[in-house]
Order: structure tokens, then C-alpha cells, then sequence
């Protein structure tokens, strides 16, 4: 048994040898921060580099981030013990008027497979409950998704509503028609084209 394993297993795509793995090392006595670290999130920034490189495809991402998903949830009963402290807390949704969820649903399990606390607040979402959500998590980010051009400037007030509430949030905005010229017009701390992307934009931010 070995915490390798867990990482292949993820690159595999093979959820329940994942889950399997996880189980063993745990009752193994292995310190579940590096379960955590070396085995899940190692492997996902594996992934990532893998997406970047051309080598894996968002279908193959997708499926190593539930692989991912799946050992993440047998290990977070032992991580709520306080055995590993989060990178920093994420709101996520996709704008309001905007009911696609796919490429959100896949940023948020990346960003959970890198170590973040990732509070998913869904589709169609207005200002309010973006900083409402942000206010009650104590988030350090903000990640908004778009997929039609008639909902991306529902980001722009979310932008405007922190600054006007004084709010050290960090923001995050993509999908298929956001641009960089966009996030950068509107104010958007970073402009995110894939969910590798998205992660490395948030952990700069809380580094």
C-alpha cells in the first residue's frame, strides 16, 4: 500500500479503486494530510499540467476529478479532525440568468482536489447571494461562470457590489465568452480560460 497508488489510481480515472486505496491508508495509520496532498492533489495538478500539455482533454479531466472527488469525500470526516487546514474558501456559481453548469461544476471539484473549501451556490445567481454566501464562508474568492454573452455583465455588478462593500474579495470570472479584455474592463481580479487556470488564479491569491 502506498500513497502513489492514490495518485495513479486518480491518472487512471478508476473512482473506486480511489475510494479502496484511500480506506487502506487510512486504516494503514498514514497521516491523511499526505493522503491528501501526495495522493489527491498532487495527482490533480498532475492533471492539470497533463490538460495544459494537450495530453488530457476535458472529458479525461472530468473523469480524473470525480475519481478525485470520490476519495476526497472517504477523507473528509478525518480532515474535519483538523488534520489539514483548507488553502483558503471559493464561492462559486454561474451568473444569474445563466443556467449552464458543466464547466462550473469541473472548476469546483479542481479546486477541491487542490486543497480549497469550495462552496458551490449554483446556477442563475444574483448579487446578493454571491456575497451573502462570501460573507457567511469568510471566502477569499469569488469564482463567477458565464456561458452566454447576455449574462456576463451580471459579473461586473458582482465586481462593483465588493468594492462598494469595501470587501477583500478576490474575483474570478470565465467561461466560453469571457475574455481577458472583459474581466479586465470589468474590474475581475483574474480571467480564468480552464479549470487548471482557475486554480493556479486562486492560489496565488491566498499564497
Amino acid at each position: 500500500m502506498s500513497v502513489e497508488k492514490i495518485f495513479d489510481a486518480v491518472l487512471d480515472f478508476e473512482e473506486d479503486d480511489v475510494v479502496a486505496l484511500v480506506k487502506k491508508e487510512i486504516t494503514a495509520g498514514t497521516d491523511v494530510a499526505k493522503i491528501l496532498n501526495e495522493g489527491l492533489i498532487g495527482a490533480m495538478d498532475e492533471v492539470g499540467k497533463q490538460f495544459s500539455a494537450g495530453i488530457l482533454f476535458v472529458p479525461e479531466m472530468l473523469m480524473a476529478a470525480q475519481a478525485m472527488k470520490a476519495g476526497l469525500d472517504e477523507l473528509k470526516p478525518h480532515l474535519a479532525k483538523g488534520a489539514s487546514a483548507t488553502r483558503g474558501t471559493v464561492i462559486i456559481g454561474t451568473v444569474k440568468g445563466d443556467l449552464h453548469d458543466i464547466g462550473k461544476n469541473l472548476v469546483a471539484m479542481i479546486m477541491e482536489g487542490a486543497g480549497f473549501e469550495v462552496f458551490d451556490v449554483g446556477m442563475d445567481v444574483d448579487v446578493e447571494k454571491f456575497l451573502s454566501a462570501a460573507k457567511e464562508k469568510n471566502a477569499n474568492i469569488i469564482a463567477m461562470s458565464a456561458l452566454l454573452t447576455t449574462t456576463m455583465p451580471a459579473m461586473e455588478e458582482v465586481v462593483k457590489a465588493i468594492r462598494a462593500q469595501g470587501l477583500s474579495i478576490k474575483t474570478l470570472v470565465g467561461g466560453a465568452p469571457v475574455t481577458p479584455a472583459f474581466a479586465q474592463k470589468i474590474g475581475a481580479d483574474a480571467y480564468c480560460e480552464d479549470a487548471p487556470a482557475a486554480v493556479e488564479a486562486a492560489r496565488s491569491f491566498v499564497a
